[in-house]
Parts: C-alpha cells; sequence; structure tokens
C-alpha cells in the first residue's frame, strides 16, 4: 500500500501544479478531472503499452481505497476542518445543523432507496429494496471534505456557509451509523426477531454516535489542556494535536465509537478553546500552517484517488442509464431532506426558497460514499451500487461543484 500511495501523491503533487499554473480550477475538481483522464490515458494503453497498463491497475488495486479513506485520511481531513470553524457561528445554526445532519439523513435515505427501488422495477433490473435501501444511506451523507474545499471559493454568506459545513461535518457519522444499522438488517438471518434488530440499531446508536460526541469531547478537552500548557513550544504542539488524530481515531475503532463525530468535536473543542484562527503565538501559527498543509496533501490524494476509482468500474448501458436517474433521485431527495427540516425552524426574514436552493445543490458526495460502497460484497448488489455511486459523487464534484458558486452569485448577487 505504501508504494501505491507514493505514486499517488506524487501524481497529485504533479496534478496540482498543473491546475495551479494553467486549469485554475478549484483544486478539488482540478484534480479529479485530471485523474479521470490519466485513467482513459491508460485504458487506451491496454493493448500497446500492457505492462504499463498492468502496473496501473495494480496501483489502483492495492491502493485500498477504502482502508485508506475510512482508516486514514478521514481522520486528518475531519479534524482539519473542524479546527477552522468557529464554534460561537456554529452554535448560532445549531437547531438547523442538528435537524438537517439526523432527520435530513434519514429522510433522504429513505427517499432513496424507495426511488431507486420503483425505477429498478421499471427498467427490469434486479434489486432487493433492503439493498436500495443501502444506496440511500451510503449516498445521503453529504461530503464535508469536498464541501469545504470548494465553499472556500464560492464566496458565500458567512450564515449560508456554516449551516452547510455544519451539516457536513456531523452527518457522515450519522450517515455511516444509519448504514451500519440497515447493512445490519440486510444480514438478518431467520433466527433474529424484529425488536433484537431494532434493539441491536438502538444500542448501536448510542454507542457509535452519543459516543463518539463524548469520546471527541474528552480528547479534545484533554488536547487542549496539554497544548494550552506548552506556552511557546510549537513544534510539541503541533505532535500531540498529530498525536489526538493518530492515536484517539484508532482508539475510537477500538472502543466501539464513532472516530468521524470524535475527529470533528476534538477539532471543534481545539480549534477555538486555542483560538486556531487568530495567529497570535507561536502555538497557533504552527498549527494553523501545519494543519493547513495536511489539509492540502490528503484533499489531493483523496481526489486523485476518486478520479483513479473510474479504473475499477466496467459500465454497460444499463449502469449507466440507472446512473443518470439515480442522479435526479438523489438530488429530489436532498431537497426533501432540507426542505422538510427547514420548515421546522424559524427564520428571521430569510428566502426560503433561496436557501433551500443553495443547500440542496449545495450537498455534494464524494469519498466517504465511495468508501462505503465499496465496503458491501457482491451478495448486496455490490457491483451495481459502486457504479451508480461513482455517477452520482462525479455529477456532484463535477457539476455541482462547479456552479455552486455561480448559483449563490446569481441569487444573492
Amino acid at each position: 500500500m505504501f508504494e501505491s500511495f507514493s505514486i499517488v501523491f506524487t501524481i497529485a503533487a504533479f496534478f496540482s501544479f498543473i491546475n495551479y499554473k494553467w486549469l485554475k480550477l478549484p483544486t478539488t475538481i482540478g484534480l479529479m478531472i485530471l485523474s479521470i483522464l490519466l485513467v482513459l490515458l491508460i485504458s487506451v494503453s491496454k493493448t500497446t503499452l500492457p505492462s504499463v497498463y498492468n502496473f496501473f491497475c495494480d496501483m489502483v488495486l492495492n491502493a485500498d481505497f477504502k482502508t485508506l479513506l475510512l482508516d486514514v485520511i478521514l481522520s486528518f481531513l475531519l479534524f482539519a476542518g473542524a479546527l477552522h470553524v468557529n464554534l460561537s457561528s456554529l452554535a448560532k445554526e445549531k437547531t438547523s445543523i442538528i435537524l438537517f445532519a439526523t432527520l435530513g439523513v434519514l429522510i433522504s435515505t429513505s427517499v432513496v432507496g424507495g426511488l431507486l427501488y420503483f425505477v429498478t422495477q421499471l427498467l427490469n433490473i434486479s434489486l432487493p429494496f433492503i439493498h436500495a435501501l443501502l444506496f440511500g444511506a451510503l449516498i445521503s451523507p453529504t461530503d464535508p471534505i469536498a464541501i469545504m474545499a470548494i465553499l472556500k471559493k464560492a464566496n458565500i454568506q458567512e450564515k449560508l456557509s456554516i449551516k452547510i459545513e455544519g451539516e457536513s461535518l456531523f452527518n457522515d457519522g450519522i450517515g455511516v451509523v444509519v448504514f451500519t444499522g440497515i447493512l445490519l438488517i440486510a444480514s438478518v438471518t431467520s433466527e433474529h426477531h424484529t425488536n433484537e434488530v431494532v434493539f441491536e440499531i438502538g444500542t448501536l446508536f448510542l454507542e457509535e454516535a452519543v459516543g463518539g460526541i463524548l469520546y471527541g469531547l474528552l480528547i479534545g478537552y484533554l488536547g487542549y489542556r496539554c497544548i494550552h500548557s506548552l506556552k511557546n513550544n510549537a513544534h510539541l504542539a503541533v505532535i500531540i494535536s498529530l498525536a489526538i488524530v493518530l492515536g484517539g481515531y484508532t482508539l475510537a475503532s477500538k472502543l466501539g465509537v464513532s472516530g468521524p463525530l470524535a475527529m470533528v468535536v476534538a477539532g471543534l473543542i481545539i480549534g477555538n478553546k486555542i483560538h486556531i484562527n487568530i495567529n497570535k503565538t507561536e502555538v497557533q501559527q504552527a498549527l494553523t500552517e501545519f494543519w493547513e498543509i495536511l489539509d492540502e496533501v490528503f484533499n489531493g490524494v483523496l481526489f486523485v484517488l476518486m478520479g483513479l476509482a473510474a479504473h475499477l468500474l466496467s459500465f454497460n448501458t444499463s449502469f449507466i442509464i440507472l446512473g443518470i436517474v439515480t442522479i435526479g433521485i438523489v438530488l429530489i431527495a436532498r431537497f426533501s431532506s432540507v426542505f422538510l427540516p427547514y420548515v421546522l425552524l424559524k427564520h428571521d426574514n430569510e428566502n426560503q426558497m433561496k436557501t433551500v436552493s443553495i443547500l440542496t445543490w449545495g450537498g455534494l458526495r464524494g469519498g466517504i460514499s465511495l468508501a462505503l460502497a465499496l465496503s458491501l460484497d457482491e451478495s448486496l448488489s455490490s457491483n451495481l451500487l459502486l457504479h451508480i455511486t461513482y455517477m452520482v459523487v462525479v455529477f456532484s464534484i463535477l457539476v455541482q461543484g462547479l456552479t455552486i458558486g455561480k448559483l449563490v452569485k446569481k441569487m444573492y448577487g
């Protein structure tokens, strides 16, 4: 895996240079486009340069996208993203963020699952209802990594930006819990009773979601106290923050709590307690610079991997048709999951439909959805679900990501 990671890192650095010098696109989008073009170029060389093609195939497979994202990259990116979010601004939007990250995910999962099952029946494609729900769960969380990278250049109003950032930071952890719960139902045998399954899912939610938040509070506070006591030892402060992410995320998996939620909470506490956005001391400046660099590094690797993942797929006509229809289904579900919770809230002179429209179009999908799709085995319709997941993710990043800024400018400009 190390060799594959090294090559992917080198590709990410080279593509970042090309994008910065000539394409001038948001980095995440530019890297994904260049990576997909590289896949197409390598695929053409299959007959003329078989050794190059085989080397590339082995590299993509050995990279192990699922493990690399869920067990390594995700912890760094969530912590780095949360580190720079203003907690007081987040608190002002706490009700909407909680509703979007919980009720919104459940609504989206149900709508996507129901509509996808209906469409597959019309197209005579075999897909059990529980597998359609699994897809609904894995595609419903908006990807904080994709969103926060693109929002930096979209010039979205702070209040709206906080809604999108806050929701995306928390709903991936909730989405993984929902996905795991549905996966549990899908694997249930006749020996299990409904009450037992409901109890297991409830226990899973308490352990993963609530446990992850409480664990994040604990390691975040301990981390803050350690860093705060260091005064001007900037290098040691950076090492402590790195240990919180590496050790904290690993221990979270051993404890059975949500590592993603723990990293978000820990990042929020440390970033706001030591005022990471105000570069006054050596410690604050060192932490800011270190995590901004790591954020850039792992973002680059992630989006190159997402582009290269196209090499794992072999599309046919039915997959393409279903994928195109599924893009529409996911957008409908996103609108429903934003609009329904939004009408429950009180709004101060906000244009409701403008906000809902931007939240809908700004709900990008990314690496988390791909990683969850890759975690499925053949008995759970993994081949079909992976193909349509990839189509939704590519559309989300390239089309929605490139146009969200223009939509904001049109509505608020």
